[in-house]
């Protein structure tokens, strides 16, 4: 944790105070697309998002609150349409639930902070870890490596 002055963030990849909003204030807060991802557990179209082919190096984070979730060293090209990570930040970062929507069982993946649904992680992904977290691009920020926080 940092704190500056009376001001106290999250660093990288520590969820900190849970973030508790009521749907007003997400609504307030979110454009339309986010809540529907975010806070309603949607899916963007594949190839649609705006981080899916992105080369960029550096910091994705949760749209919602900020937390830092994913390196562009642990993106790859999956083939799928959304932008997908072979790993997390940390295990604290990235929250795993099970999602039975969809007459399949999955393993949704959420912001340990505020509890926005990123999407899910599966079992097909690459080495060393074998797993493939598919994140809606829309439920993301991304900050270039450089950049002050």
């Amino acid at each position: 944790m940092v704190t500056l002055g009376l001001l106290t963030t999250a660093t990288a990849t520590e969820p900190s105070d849970k973030v508790n909003k009521t749907e007003a204030e997400w609504r307030k807060t979110l454009t339309r697309e986010e809540f529907h991802i975010l806070r309603e557990k949607g899916t963007e179209r594949a190839f649609t998002g705006k981080y899916w082919d992105s080369k960029s190096k550096g910091i994705y984070s949760c749209a919602g609150c900020g937390l830092e979730l994913f390196s562009s060293d642990h993106k790859f090209r999956s083939g799928t349409g959304w932008p997908s990570f072979y790993k997390a930040l940390s295990d604290q970062a990235v929250g795993r639930e099970r999602d039975s929507s969809l007459w399949m069982t999955r393993t949704e993946i959420i912001c340990s902070r505020c509890d926005g649904h990123l999407g899910h992680v599966f079992r097909d992904g690459p080495p060393p870890t074998g797993e493939r977290f598919c994140v809606n691009g829309t439920a993301l920020d991304f900050k270039p490596s450089g950049e002050s926080k």
